[in-house]
């Protein structure tokens, strides 16, 4: 094959081609002798077992749980992070109050809050909802403040000169440019968000796909447990790619998303 060739073989071949390496690997690694098969499954097995989960109710339950969980977890944080992030960047004396207080709590690991969330709410569906908000919320926060900063200042005073109402500059000349750093902010957000909700309920035992691993693990179903974290590393591919989607379509006027459109 030459390098012309190479050049002009399509992005999702080369990843095919890289999935079907790992699954051969994998599958020639327990075989061989290398690892004990009673701890690394070979691909075949745990393909075929990841078939008999999902012909189950309990997988189907425990993914929904899982997705909603996230789901409501990413909305409560791309909120917050974005009212609090263009609130307090619109006001120098609020930047500038709260600036160490952000740079405090942001690199708080969010497993550490595990002893809080249980204490506060248990182990339900709240405990893990607390740990994806917060790790969550500085993903977008910082983003939005970097937009909000980002805003040309000739613009602003444009705005002023003419007395725009606050709603009118927030809408107009804050917001457009503060928009691709809150994508980025949410696309950042969504990955943190699922692993911190089967961080959960690895951890704290809340019901979803998480929970279905720890359960899996403890009874010795080895194969089965393999064939739970292939499913949490495609659904993170899944909702990568719908993050993507979701940015593309908001930002379509945007230089960036016209350049990857017509690459």
């Amino acid at each position: 094959m030459t390098s012309s060739s190479r050049r002009t073989l399509p992005g999702w071949a080369l990843g095919l081609a890289g999935v079907a390496t790992l699954l051969a690997v994998l599958e020639l690694i327990p075989r061989a002798g290398l690892v004990d098969r009673r701890f690394l499954p070979t691909s075949s097995e745990i393909i075929a077992s990841l078939a008999d989960r999902v012909g189950t109710g309990e997988f189907w339950v425990a993914l929904r749980q899982t997705v909603t969980t996230w789901g409501t977890g990413l909305v409560i944080a791309l909120v917050a992070g974005v009212v609090l992030g263009v609130v307090i960047g619109m006001v120098p004396f609020l930047r500038a109050a709260t600036a160490s207080t952000i740079e405090f709590f942001r690199p708080v690991p969010s497993v550490a809050l595990i002893p809080v969330a249980v204490v506060l709410y248990g182990t339900g569906m709240a405990s893990t909802l607390l740990l994806v908000v917060y790790a969550s919320f500085w993903q977008v926060l910082v983003q939005v403040l970097s937009g909000v900063q980002d805003v040309d200042p000739v613009a602003s005073d444009t705005a002023r000169s003419y007395r725009f109402s606050l709603w009118t500059r927030v809408r107009t000349v804050i917001w457009p440019t503060t928009l691709p750093y809150a994508m980025t902010g949410l696309r950042l957000a969504a990955s943190v968000a699922l692993i911190l909700t089967v961080t959960g309920e690895l951890l704290i035992g809340t019901p979803g796909l998480g929970s279905l691993i720890s359960r899996a693990q403890s009874s010795g179903a080895v194969t089965s447990m393999y064939a739970l974290i292939v499913v949490t590393g495609l659904l993170g591919v899944a909702l990568n790619l719908l993050a993507r989607v979701v940015e593309s379509k908001t930002l379509f006027w945007h230089p960036s998303i016209r350049g990857e459109a017509a690459a």
